[in-house]
């Protein structure tokens, strides 16, 4: 058990959200000097990451910082905190900024994609939305940028302007506004009219805000209402969108996928059921074990829809539903492993995530192909990148020491703990899926000749800026496995007051 935590009013948490807000219009400044705009863009990301990481050792400690800016009703604010839990994502979101950036200017530019600046603008304002989320003190605040996220990366999934972009944004808009408005929208006050405030519980994720005297119905209506709402989290059936919005450029799925968007649905998920509902009430209600099966099921049958799909960034897409209800799975079934398990697995998803996702962007850089029945043979021209994309599978896959086996292992622990011999078998048996979806694409890179009349020899590997990040995310991906308290430890601080 750690020391009581120490509540302590700070501005620290809203300053790498102020640099955020700053980066945008800075970047659109330079909008005329391609170079300069893209430095700014490194200077943001380095300077955001070094802003979160000075909190990390008073959060270890123990220490959480909250801070109000505007009290607009009586329980009713908008407000930030930095604990353990908020450190995990902002971590992870400044932190591969960084990378990504580097992957943008050599992709942007070997493609010669028309508006870049657009394009920088936006996915810095997805990192702002991203801190903002992660920082949130309370659930209106969390809404907030939650939505801002939404409508700031639907140009970049329109990005190309074209009939499948402008589908695939429509459905994105649909499915995340849509649903924010009709569910998450209406838990908000329901969670205001029975609480009083919204103000989430810290330092103590027993003990959520919700009074005894609290009508079990609405309190459960009201969760189920959280659930559908953040649509983010791509629950199924929640999920649709996720897939379609692969038409956008390679590095915005990595944005999507691993860096912002659906992290913020499975935080905003956690952060609600730790901190606004907390385990009693969970358990009281009988709301964890539900949750634990349907996120199972998700985790399960988008693994099975991942094999059947050729297209390299389809199947990369159906694996992120399945392993985004990881995080999930392991914090509804209420364990202490489990819980850590989830947590820690928003970090130990990420990097190995964006591996993938770089590595399907810079074949396509490279070689126009994004079927996995073409890249026979392909390999042997492009080693450097077929080795970090099978580093990344074996993160997924969970083989000690690499970081998935850290947070497979805590979840397992967990099941196991709680005698949920189905959900322990469901997380064992998504670890082999994980094997079947991506093992071949590694297998029949390296290890069978060139599909009949393909040939190879134009094809070499992507640009440095491209390759550089997805070679280092992958190796960060084995790194994570050594060192598991990098992350763990933040979910220990936050979780075991």
């Amino acid at each position: 058990m750690s020391a009581e935590p120490t509540v302590i009013t700070s501005a620290r948490p809203l300053i790498p959200v102020l640099m955020t807000f700053a980066a945008p219009f800075v970047i659109r400044l330079f909008r005329n000097r391609m170079n300069l705009r893209e430095t700014v863009s490194f200077l943001f990301s380095g300077l955001t990451f070094i802003l979160v990481l000075l909190m990390a050792p008073a959060i270890l400690k123990g220490t959480i910082y909250k801070i109000t800016l505007f009290t607009l009703l009586p329980g009713l604010t908008i407000s930030f905190c930095a604990d353990g839990l908020s450190l995990i994502f902002a971590l992870v979101s400044s932190f591969l900024w960084i990378f990504a950036t580097s992957y943008n200017i050599g992709y942007m530019r070997s493609l010669k994609e028309h508006a870049q600046t657009r394009y920088y603008v936006c996915f810095a304002v997805a990192i702002f939305g991203a801190q903002g989320v992660a920082f949130s003190g309370n659930i209106f605040t969390l809404y907030l940028f939650y939505e801002i996220i939404t409508l700031f990366t639907y140009p970049l999934v329109a990005h190309h302007q074209d009939d499948d972009g402008y589908a695939a944004g429509r459905k994105y808009l649909i499915y995340l506004m849509g649903t924010s408005k009709l569910f998450f929208l209406p838990a908000l006050v329901l969670t205001y009219v029975l609480c009083g405030t919204l103000d989430f519980h810290l330092g103590d994720i027993r003990q959520g805000i919700f009074p005894a005297t609290a009508n079990p119905a609405l309190v459960t209506l009201t969760y189920i209402l959280y659930l559908a709402g953040i649509a983010k989290a791509a629950i199924m059936p929640l999920h649709n969108w996720l897939p379609s919005a692969m038409v956008a450029p390679t590095p915005v799925s990595a944005l999507l996928h691993a860096v912002a968007v659906v992290k913020a649905g499975v935080f905003a998920i956690c952060r609600i059921i730790l901190s606004c509902f907390g385990v009693e009430t969970m358990e009281h209600l009988g709301l964890g074990l539900p949750t634990a099966y349907v996120t199972a099921f998700t985790v399960i049958a988008a693994a099975l829809i991942a094999l059947t799909k050729d297209d390299i960034k389809a199947r990369i897409a159906y694996s992120t539903v399945s392993q985004l209800s990881y995080i999930i799975l392991g914090v509804a079934m209420l364990t202490p492993d489990s819980i850590d398990g989830g947590l820690s697995f928003i970090a130990h998803h990420a990097f190995p995530k964006i591996t993938l996702f770089f590595a399907a962007g810079a074949i396509f850089v490279s070689t126009g192909l994004r079927q996995i029945s073409h890249m026979h043979g392909l390999g042997k021209r492009m080693p450097w990148t077929f080795g970090a994309f099978a580093l990344a599978t074996l993160a997924f896959v969970g083989l000690p020491p690499v970081s998935g086996f850290v947070s497979k292992f805590y979840m397992a622990t967990g099941a196991a703990d709680a005698a949920m011999i189905g959900l322990m078998f469901a997380i064992l048996v998504s670890a082999l899926l994980n094997l079947a979806y991506l093992g071949p694409v590694v297998y029949k890179a390296f290890f069978l000749p060139p599909a009949e009349g393909m040939d190879l020899s134009p094809y070499g590997e992507a640009p440095l800026t491209m390759l550089v990040p997805l070679v280092l995310t992958a190796l960060i991906s084995i790194l994570l496995g050594f060192y598991p308290e990098s992350f763990v430890g933040f979910s220990n601080v936050f979780t075991h007051f």
